[in-house]
């Protein structure tokens, strides 16, 4: 099918002090082999691993200590 959705790449946006932007739905693998899925059009992905809700970025970011 040429006009299925899954044909396109995802698009995933890297921002310098923030989060991964990557279009969903996802699911992200961890390092202990668990999964975490989200069906949100975009999601934001922690890079800093401040979040309390990682792999999701809660905006923990913005608060430095």
């Amino acid at each position: 099918m040429p006009n299925d959705p899954s044909d396109k790449p995802r698009r995933i946006r890297v921002r310098r002090e923030g989060p991964v932007l990557v279009e969903g739905p996802v699911e992200v693998v961890l390092e202990d082999g668990t999964s975490a899925v989200s069906d949100r059009c975009v999601v934001a992905l922690c890079t800093c691993r401040r979040s309390r809700t990682y792999p999701w970025c809660d905006t923990s970011h913005r608060r430095r200590a």
